[in-house]
């Protein structure tokens, strides 16, 4: 008996993991997320399309249910989640995302809104015009056919694709460490392109573009790029830059109107975020010209309104709007596709390249289809030509037969053996006959009405179309340029049926930035204590309850045009634009200081708009005793950080006061320090130099080993309390001396 330790497989875990997320990746790349570079398809819409096909939904038959649809998919096809292939399904039939779509929705599909389709039980789908150049000849043995899933049913592995669908209709797909986006483009375009390739296969991306100048998405909008695009089609990546399409309308009231006609396609099928975003901006007051934001959407098409503030500057309002809003966006291109199980980052004429070089294949088989099915029809007609003359001796020779096999074994060799014929020369013509085996076949189940004469014209007829078309399809299966010609007949063909004029257009734009346009008025910020923060304007402000002001631990009048500074214990000052506190009401809970600037943890002494700061003075206090008045003239920077003094390694601020120009030039007011041992001290503060925002300072107190300040302020040295941790005590207890003395300890209590 053997041990079970003998069955253990010994593993190296790295590199089972290994292998088994790149058997997992590749199956993403290859089965789910990318499209095949010939047909443009994933693999669930290629099943999908297969399987319309085969329930035999073409256009000019009724619709059929999606859920159908769906569970053929899945059952046969597709071993994946119902939704996800119902969503392949919507995508397939969105005319505001595909050139040309592929399925005929029939129901509640969605919209270019946002709104979500139907359930599959709701709607009825059958494939478009579209979809059927992709599915013709699909029974003319043009692709190769796999097994399913389960090895039960036959699937192509690529659809007979005879208009270039990749370009056309573009896809999107992410998969593992890879993804593609290729962007639709106008049918005509694409044809006239893949035609002027076929006429020059060397043709530089620079001429193609004469054919192909960019995408054209069925939203519209303006590539505000244009210079960028050959460049991208050259690498097969870039950034693609879109632009609503806007008009200026007079509106009510003597105000503008911006009127968005058309979106980028970026925002497709999210216009309704869009319109909300939009007025999102307006209520929130970032553009404070606009007055109203509608939309008026319609089937006629897209109309979203912006109601402009009398005597406003529309291309500014207009140039932030692009700023800070979808009107413009960027789409990233990357053409990746699938090409013989690898993928690979294809260009422009590499792409259309592929694409020629999968038609050529199609047309020489769908030629050798043709040409085998007409010479096996000449054989047939050929021999019942042959059959119409020797009728009666045929007839003779069934009346004669004692079975089909026989007769048929007399007509293929001339074997009479057991064939009772009425006269010798009727037998010893019959050894003549050499009919071949498909030509006995079609005498044997010939009706008699063949024998009239119009019907033997027929196939007299019949016979010369045939031999022509034989000549034509050996003509065109002999000659490359001859075969070419028929591709480029099709396309053609293709283009009178497909073809639209551009929606997206084309410019070299400039991006002007914006001016902020508002009023000077005056703010209040609201600080918690939890370091939330908003900014009310002065009404709010006064209709603001005392116990609900109550709540904020710091409030700062200022501009909307001035600065929040913040200074901290670690020596450094951060600015905030007053334009980027939130703005709200008095019930709204603000935004985190930390996400406002780059203070993180640090500790915050000091908030002061810096309009103030300006106008002041600042009394820094360290921990390690060290005293200095700085400037608030020295703050002045357009940085949003900066360092606000100079600190030693082991050293930290505990106060910054605010001195006013009355303080200093009052001659009264009196320094006061404690220190963590209890000890204090009090001295002028006209003692205290005025230095730079970079120095250490001066000596403020003498500490005792092992103290520290752990208090400061300045007061008019008439002032007989101060708060400190709080409580209230005596400013008079406070022994004055020098600058620089040892601190005194004494109980500073009020009541004592």
């Amino acid at each position: 008996m053997s041990n079970k330790s003998d069955n253990i497989i010994q593993l190296d875990f790295a590199e089972e993991m290994k292998n088994s997320y790149r058997d997992y990746a590749m199956s993403v790349i290859i089965s789910r997320a990318l499209p095949d570079v010939r047909d443009g398809l994933k693999p669930v819409q290629r099943r999908i399309l297969y399987a319309m096909n085969e329930l035999g939904l073409t256009p000019d038959k009724p619709h059929r249910k999606s859920a159908r649809i769906v569970g053929d998919t899945m059952g046969k096809y597709h071993p994946h989640g119902d939704s996800s292939i119902y969503d392949a399904l919507v995508h397939m039939s969105e005319d505001y995302s595909l050139s040309v779509p592929l399925v005929d929705g029939h129901g509640n599909f969605g919209s270019i809104d946002g709104d979500g389709a139907a359930a599959m039980r709701y709607t009825e789908a059958r494939l478009s015009d579209g979809a059927m150049t992709l599915l013709n000849n699909l029974d003319k043995g043009l692709v190769p056919f796999v097994p399913n899933f389960d090895n039960s049913e036959k699937e192509p592995s690529v659809l007979p694709a005879m208009l270039p669908n990749l370009l056309i209709n573009g896809t999107t797909g992410i998969a593992v460490g890879m993804a593609t986006n290729i962007p639709p483009h106008n049918p005509g375009e694409v044809i006239d392109g893949v035609i002027a390739y076929i006429d020059n296969q060397d043709i530089t991306t620079e001429k193609l573009m004469k054919y192909i100048p960019a995408p054209d998405f069925p939203t519209g909008g303006t590539i505000i790029n244009q210079s960028e695009m050959a460049k991208i089609y050259a690498t097969g990546e870039g950034k693609i830059k879109l632009r609503a399409k806007t008009e200026i309308e007079d509106g009510d009231n003597g105000r503008k109107n911006i009127v968005i006609t058309q979106i980028p396609y970026t925002v497709a099928g999210n216009k309704t975020k869009l319109v909300e975003t939009l007025a999102g901006l307006m209520k929130d007051k970032v553009f404070d010209e606009i007055y109203d934001v509608r939309d008026e959407s319609s089937k006629e098409g897209i109309r979203i309104v912006i109601e402009v503030k009398k005597d406003r500057n529309i291309q500014n309002l207009l140039n932030g709007l692009y700023k800070k809003s979808a009107l413009e966006d960027t789409y990233g291109v990357n053409l990746l596709a699938v090409k013989e199980q690898q993928p690979i980052i294809f260009n422009l004429p590499t792409l259309i390249g592929e694409f020629v070089t999968f038609q050529e294949e199609l047309y020489t088989k769908e030629y050798q289809h043709l040409l085998e099915k007409s010479q096996n029809r000449l054989e047939i007609v050929d021999g019942l030509i042959k059959a119409t003359d020797v009728i009666d001796l045929i007839i003779e020779i069934l009346r004669g037969s004692s079975s089909i096999k026989q007769a048929k074994g007399c007509l293929i060799t001339g074997d009479t053996t057991d064939i009772n014929f009425k006269t010798k020369a009727s037998e010893k013509e019959a050894k003549t006959l050499s009919f071949t085996e498909r030509q006995a076949d079609a005498i044997l189940a010939m009706p008699l009405s063949k024998l009239i004469g119009l019907e033997i014209l027929k196939l007299h007829e019949e016979n010369n179309t045939l031999l022509a078309n034989i000549a034509e399809y050996q003509r065109v299966l002999s000659d490359k340029n001859a075969l070419f010609a028929v591709i480029k007949a099709r396309l053609k063909a293709y283009k009178k049926t497909f073809t639209i004029p551009r929606r997206t257009m084309l410019e070299n734009t400039e991006n002007t930035g914006y001016v902020e346009e508002f009023k000077e008025e005056d703010i209040y910020v609201l600080i918690d204590k939890f370091g939330y923060t908003k900014s009310l304007d002065s009404a709010s402000y006064t209709r603001a309850s005392e116990e609900t002001l109550k709540e904020y631990a710091h409030i700062i009048q200022m501009k909307n045009t001035d600065k929040l500074c913040l200074f901290t214990a670690q020596g450094n000052m951060f600015q905030i634009k007053a334009s980027a506190i939130p703005k709200g009401k008095t019930k709204d809970k603000g935004a985190l200081i930390q996400t406002l600037c780059k203070v993180d943890k640090e500790d915050i002494l000091l908030y002061t708009s810096f309009e103030e700061l300006f106008e002041s003075q600042l009394l820094f206090t360290t921990k390690n005793g060290f005293i200095k008045q700085v400037s608030g003239a020295e703050f002045e920077t357009n940085r949003s950080t900066i360092a606000s003094t100079k600190l030693d390694a082991d050293d930290a601020l505990v106060s910054i006061t605010v001195l006013t120009a009355h303080d200093i030039l009052s001659k009264s007011m009196k320094v006061i320090l404690l220190t963590e041992k209890g000890a204090s001290l009090g001295f002028l503060l006209e003692e205290v130099s005025e230095l730079k925002k970079s120095s250490r300072g001066v000596k403020a107190i003498a500490l005792d080993s092992n103290d520290y300040v752990v208090f400061a302020t300045a007061q008019d040295s008439n002032l007989e309390s101060f708060t400190y941790n709080n409580k209230t005590l005596s400013a008079k207890k406070v022994r004055t001396r020098k600058r620089g003395q040892k601190g005194q300890k004494a109980n500073l209590d009020l009541a004592e």
